[in-house]
Formats: structure tokens, sequence, C-alpha cells
């Protein structure tokens, strides 16, 4: 154990070339991000209004294959958006997995409605269906079109699976456990841009996805989020309703109902152009990068998190397994301490005090991963 974690330090400050602290991931700047936000500066369009963020909607929305994208602040505004769109409200319940990142259940907590975790599978890191198919036979009824909950005689309106560290989930099955409930999937592809899932992009499954492009994803905007959708009425409402609900007029401010502030700035979406054209070389060194750390695990007792069949992951973050929780702090203790960031899972959304009294399926598997699952340093090299 003690070779080990000492060889596992070696390894990635060989991988990275660097005796320096070595961050579980960051951004890379090497294309024409200068460039182009020196441009938008010399516009003074700097906020939501501007060239590129037409222009970044309209490369994420060619490179995902959905026919609308809306750009917002952040992945926890789209998230909020999409929830509106779908028609969760007040005491309403949404679907989603215990093992997901905190603005998962801040987005349902934001329309007043409360989670319900469900278990996730352990070759794929994201919501089971399993897990899903056996809570709603359980718990749940059909009246009249609406899926209700027999234990809190509440409406469940909306399901949220999560593609975990880049690798894809099994959506398709998701969805039609969902669909036989009439309850509306919102896809969170925030980890998972340039991840494919028997042959489709992430995030497009569902009638809407979202994306996020926060500073420690595979692209970013330093801050932003996006909604995917082929459904245009949606599209134009997402729009709308981030954009302060104003109508379009070109001098007179008139707004139609209490909505947000969510769209991207500009300034933010010519980082995101500059990121997009390089996106394709990043999933390749990500991938090279993934496939080196899968040979060297090969040769430990350890095993290393790999893409699920049919897929093709991004690997936003590579991640391990150890043996319990005790071994799992000795490593996250020693790597951290030479210098190396390393990190656990989540904790898992229902251990935290505001979700502790949230309904929920059996969790073996989430807490089988949390106990175990470490995240090693996974940025792009350049």
């Amino acid at each position: 154990m003690i070779d080990f974690k000492r060889d596992l330090v070696s390894f990635i400050r060989e991988i990275y070339g660097s005796s320096e602290f070595i961050p579980l991931h960051q951004p890379s700047f090497h294309g024409n991000e200068k460039e182009y936000l020196s441009t938008t500066i010399d516009s003074t369009f700097v906020s939501s209004v501007g060239k590129y963020v037409d222009k970044f909607e309209s490369m994420i929305s060619e490179y995902t294959d959905s026919k609308y994208a809306i750009a917002t602040t952040n992945g926890t505004s789209a998230l909020h958006t999409a929830l509106i769109l779908a028609g969760v409200s007040d005491d309403d319940e949404v679907l989603t997995q215990s093992l997901t990142f905190v603005a998962t259940c801040n987005a349902i907590s934001y329309c007043n409605a409360k989670p319900i975790f469900i278990d996730v599978d352990k070759h794929t890191l994201g919501m089971s269906p399993d897990s899903l198919i056996h809570f709603l036979e359980s718990c749940a009824e059909v009246r009249n079109n609406e899926c209700w909950n027999k234990e809190t005689n509440k409406k469940i309106k909306a399901c949220i699976p999560m593609h975990n560290f880049g690798h894809p989930l099994k959506i398709d099955e998701i969805i039609l456990i969902c669909k036989k409930y009439h309850i509306s999937v919102i896809e969170d592809a925030a980890e998972s841009l340039g991840s494919i899932y028997k042959g489709k992009h992430t995030g497009i499954f569902a009638q809407m996805g979202i994306l996020s492009f926060n500073g420690n994803k595979i692209i970013t905007t330093g801050g932003g989020g996006m909604i995917l959708t082929d459904d245009e009425m949606l599209a134009e409402r997402a729009k709308h309703i981030t954009t302060t609900g104003k109508k379009p007029h070109p001098w007179l401010f008139i707004h139609d109902e209490i909505a947000f502030n969510y769209r991207l700035p500009n300034i933010n979406a010519a980082l995101g152009c500059a990121q997009m054209e390089q996106l394709e070389d990043f999933v390749i060194i990500k991938r090279q990068i993934a496939n080196r750390y899968n040979e060297w695990f090969s040769r430990t007792e350890y095993q290393f998190i790999t893409e699920p069949e049919d897929c093709k992951s991004n690997y936003w973050f590579n991640s391990f397994l150890a043996t319990d929780r005790k071994e799992r702090d000795e490593i996250l203790e020693y790597t951290n301490n030479e210098g190396v960031m390393t990190r656990p899972a989540w904790t898992p959304m229902h251990k935290l005090e505001m979700f502790s009294q949230c309904q929920k399926a059996d969790l073996f598997n989430t807490i089988w991963l949390e106990d175990r699952l470490i995240n090693i340093p996974s940025s792009v090299i350049v």
C-alpha cells in the first residue's frame, strides 16, 4: 500500500512532467482565446448581446447535433430553466441520483420542489434503470396521465439523470421508464461534452439536456451553461425567460413576466468559441491520458474506471476504486500532501443536512462508490 501510493504519485508526475503542484483539472488556453477576448472588449459588447453568444450556441448545436442551444450563465441556471420549462413548481417532486453535484438539488429547490434519490450503477456511475423502475413500481402510480407518489401524494414531474465524470449512463432506458410514467426527463450532461452513447452525443436523448462550462470542465467559458433541445417552442421559451422576459423591440423595455437574467455574457462566449475550436483535440488527449492510466492500473490490484459498453467517454475526471473508505482516505491524504491533487466523489446528496429528509431508494451502490472512488489529475496536456 505504501509502495502503491508512492508509485501513483510518481506516475502522475511522469504523465504531467512536473515536480510542482498538480491540480485535478485546469483549463487549457492555447488557441484564439486572447484574440477573441480582445475583439469583444474592443467591440464594447461584453454583456449578454453580441456575435460570440450566437456563434457559441451555433458551435455547440452543430457539435452535439441538437437543433437548438441556448447559452446561460452556468449549468445550474440551465437546470433551473429546464425544470421550469418542464412545469416543475411548488411541492412537486423530481427524481435524481444522490451521487451528483449539489447544483442538481439546488436547482430543484429553486422551484420549491423536492428531490427523490435513486441509486446509480457501479459500471456507469449514473442513474440505475433497475433502481428507478423498482422505486416507481413500489411508490408511484399514474393518475390522469400524471405520476403521483403514493407515499407523499405529490406529483413526480421530472427526472434528472447525470452522466457522472463524463461517463454516459443508460439514458435510453431511463427515458423509456419515465415515458411509461409520464415523467419529463432533463438530461444532465454538465460533465460529458464530447461523450457519445450509442452513436449520439449525450444531452440530446431527452426532450431537454444541459451542459456546463465551469473552469474545470473539458472546455470553459469561465462560467457558463447551455440548454439543448430539438423543440422549437421550448427553445424560444428558454431564451425568453433567461433574457428577463423582455419582448423583442429596438428600444422599448417591455417585459411580459417575471423572469431571469440568465443569459451568457458575450465576453464569456468569446472564450467558449476559442475553446470549442480545440474540443476535438481535447477529447483525443484526455482519452490518451485515460489509456495510460488504465494500462498502469492494470498492473496493480486497483480498478481504473473505464467507459461503459456502447460509450465513448470524454474522461472528464479519471477515477479508480480503493478497497474501502479507510484506504481511500489514506490515499487522499498521501497524494494531496505530496502535491498531487486528488479528491473523493461528492458527499451523496441524501447525507447533506438540507436533503437528509428526502425520500430515497435503496442507495447501496451510491454508498459503495462513495467509500471507494478517487478522482485523479485529468487536465489536458498541450
